[in-house]
């Protein structure tokens, strides 16, 4: 067993099945080339040592005394990793933790489950500790609901930890159940484009606790463990509750439907869901702003075959499938859009599937 070793997890895009995870319902990302690197030394003094390169400052605990609110900040997501393997046993000691984070932040990419999951890999790694990739993902989703406070589904963590190289996973939430469906667009000659809106979160914490708020209320009204188990989308409701409803239900089905197609080798044919998905998020889950509408918009104008939101909402990225001869079109469709409204200018860039978290240098599984 070593002492030491360098740890990378990737953020992650979710093609479609947002807002679904919390719901015990189906989703579908895929892992970025982006990632967040973790070196990591274990201590023999029973001390946690934090640091960033994109943060100045040091936060050292003792891993005794780690409990929820000890550790603020960035570090909050390290830190809670730690505590929550140590709430189920599991020997975890002092480390030295190095981070460098290439994910953007602030976009919706899960920077943050990135960084627990290469955390949670590198802690129990170095220390002989043998939990497999779902397990870990459940360990890292509790270090975010319990230790940071943020009422995550599991997506974001099981994405950063099981993905494959040209896939995407089909997860289902409730059994943990997984299927790596490829997904790779040049052979079809598209591609993905992600708009980086920059758009500023407003109020996401406290409006994503508040649709979680609503599906538990509307699953406890219809007599249902979750709104997965529904079989019809239009319930007698209150009007909010109704459309929360609605969208989780039609997103579930076109998470099916996406997934047949892309099994089928029918890429080109997933957009229409992909805009779909959109229209229900802003107008059934209320989940956008402007800045992702005046996007997805022009890119449809532009020629793109679906796109939509992707991630929690209230800012953050689009995502558009388009013909690779048509990117730079709908990139500069988009610049233009925002530069009409007086928005800041979005960063275009195309995605690729990639592999899950690893140990640096180690050959991810296709």
């Amino acid at each position: 067993m070593t002492r030491d070793g360098v740890f990378e997890a990737p953020g992650r895009i979710n093609l479609i099945g947002e807002h679904t995870d919390y719901n015990d319902g189906f989703v579908l990302p895929i892992a970025l080339p982006h990632v967040v690197r973790v070196t990591a030394a274990r201590r023999d003094d029973g001390v946690l040592r934090l640091s960033s390169r994109q943060a100045h400052g040091v936060a050292e605990v003792r891993v005794a005394d780690l409990v929820p609110g000890a550790v603020t900040g960035w570090a909050a997501y390290v830190a809670g990793v730690v505590w929550a393997l140590r709430e189920e046993g599991h020997p975890i000691g002092g480390f030295g933790l190095l981070v460098d984070g290439r994910v953007p932040l602030g976009a919706g990419l899960s920077s943050s489950a990135a960084l627990e999951s290469a955390t949670a890999l590198a802690v129990t790694e170095l220390s002989g500790v043998g939990l497999d990739r779902r397990e870990l993902a459940r360990i890292a989703q509790r270090a975010e609901n319990e230790f940071v406070g943020m009422p995550c589904g599991i997506m974001d963590q099981s994405a950063s930890l099981l993905a494959r190289e040209r896939h995407a996973l089909l997860l289902d939430t409730r059994s943990m159940e997984t299927e790596h469906i490829p997904f790779d667009l040049a052979p079809a000659g598209l591609a993905l484009l992600v708009v980086d809106t920059k758009a500023p979160h407003r109020l996401v914490d406290g409006e994503y606790a508040a649709r979680r708020r609503d599906c538990h209320r509307a699953a406890e009204l219809l007599g249902v463990p979750a709104l997965r188990d529904l079989t019809g989308a239009e319930q007698d409701l209150p009007d909010r509750l109704a459309r929360r409803v609605r969208h989780v239900v039609t997103e579930n089905e076109r998470v099916a439907r996406v997934a047949d197609l892309l099994r089928a080798g029918r890429v080109r044919e997933i957009g229409p869901a992909l805009t779909e998905s959109h229209v229900s998020l802003r107008e059934d889950y209320e989940v956008t702003v402007p800045e992702l509408d005046v996007a997805v918009e022009a890119l449809l104008a532009a020629g793109a075959a679906g796109a939509r939101m992707t991630g929690g909402g209230f800012g953050g990225c689009v995502i558009a499938l388009a013909a690779e001869a048509d990117v730079e079109a709908c990139a500069a469709a988009v610049r233009a859009a925002f530069a009409g409204r007086g928005f800041g200018e979005p960063e275009c860039w195309t995605a690729v599937a990639a592999a899950g978290a690893r140990r640096a240098g180690d050959v991810p599984a296709r």
